[in-house]
């Protein structure tokens, strides 16, 4: 194992093993239910499982390698998701050219991230890829499709590429030393191991979230929410999921990173309406297209953007949010 991974602090260490010991708890529950029920259950949720396993064994990899290798990861995982954007939406052949360049800005991106270019990471997309692709859009020489096209390509650039980034972009975060920051940091949360405490902190609470709103909503949730663009999102589902993720929140975020209680509370209230906002955004958008939810790469979750449309909303708001408190 790396040195990288061994100079993690230890609230990390116990954080993954509380994630593996959480789904193999929810492994041995899906099993005994089916043994007594004599039914097989429902399939989704083993799958689901399957994949957060997956998911975390991914992630201990990542970071046990190199900061760089987390980068580049989740450099990977916003070339699979934009990819699989613009494979749901026919694209016009004049745009090839175009697309050309929508995929150079990934690797550039992510190379501000890498670099620490917090200047150019905050502007690259949202201003210069902004003007640059219609630029280049309209030296072709096409009008008809114009808005839908570079719309398209826009939205998923800034979704996928953009939002994105923020997540692995917290690996850069120094926070600024005074008294309110010393007071409340966390004894065995080393400088170097500060930004992995945050990512670490944000994809548990992000994807936790999700299932917290998952089980409610199956549980206690009666009234919907969005029965148009979501119909399992209910209320109880909605309002369940927030409570849990506020109070999870609450519980981690002194001891596993930075952040005193009140603003690990805000950070889970913030996560847990995000984190919705961004799974019904998602959703709406493959219900126009009239996409099959029911089939995709990932296991019991449709799409890789499946996976992260919760993070494309909580990413950048938690980056932001820490960036403005500490950073």
């Amino acid at each position: 194992m790396s040195d990288v991974f061994l100079s993690l602090s230890g609230p990390i260490h116990q954080t993954f093993l509380g994630v593996a010991i959480a789904l193999l708890s929810a492994n041995v529950v899906l099993f005994f239910r089916r043994r007594m029920s004599g039914k097989r259950g429902d399939p989704k949720v083993a799958q689901r499982i399957r994949t957060w396993w997956i998911t975390l064994a991914i992630f201990v990899v990542m970071l046990s390698v190199s900061q760089t290798t987390a980068v580049a990861f989740f450099a990977f995982v916003s070339f699979i998701a934009f990819k699989e954007f613009l494979s749901l939406i026919p694209t016009r052949r004049a745009d090839h050219r175009v697309l050309f360049w929508a995929y150079l800005a990934i690797p550039l991106q992510y190379l501000c991230v890498g670099t620490h270019w917090f200047g150019m990471f905050v502007i690259f997309i949202p201003v210069y890829m902004f003007m640059w692709l219609p630029t280049r859009m309209v030296l072709i020489g096409e009008t008809k499709g114009f808005l839908r096209a570079i719309g398209t390509v826009q939205w998923g650039l800034m979704t996928t590429v953009f939002s994105l980034s923020h997540a692995a972009m917290l690996l850069a975060i120094t926070p600024v030393t005074t008294a309110r920051v010393a007071a409340n940091w966390p004894t065995d949360l080393s400088k170097e191991s500060c930004g992995a405490a945050l990512l670490v902190f944000l994809v548990v609470l992000t994807q936790f979230n999700d299932a917290a709103q998952f089980c409610w909503g199956k549980s206690i949730g009666k009234t919907p929410l969005l029965p148009k663009v979501s119909p399992s999102k209910t209320v109880g589902g909605l309002v369940g999921g927030i409570i849990s993720t506020v109070i999870l929140s609450g519980l981690v975020g002194p001891w596993l990173t930075l952040m005193d209680l009140p603003r690990s509370l805000l950070a889970g209230l913030i996560i847990g309406l995000a984190g919705f906002a961004g799974d019904i955004s998602i959703a709406a958008f493959k219900r126009d297209l009239g996409v099959d939810e029911n089939a995709g790469s990932l296991p019991g979750h449709a799409t890789t953007l499946d996976r992260v449309d919760s993070l494309t909303y909580t990413a950048p708001l938690f980056f932001h949010f820490i960036y403005y408190c500490y950073g």
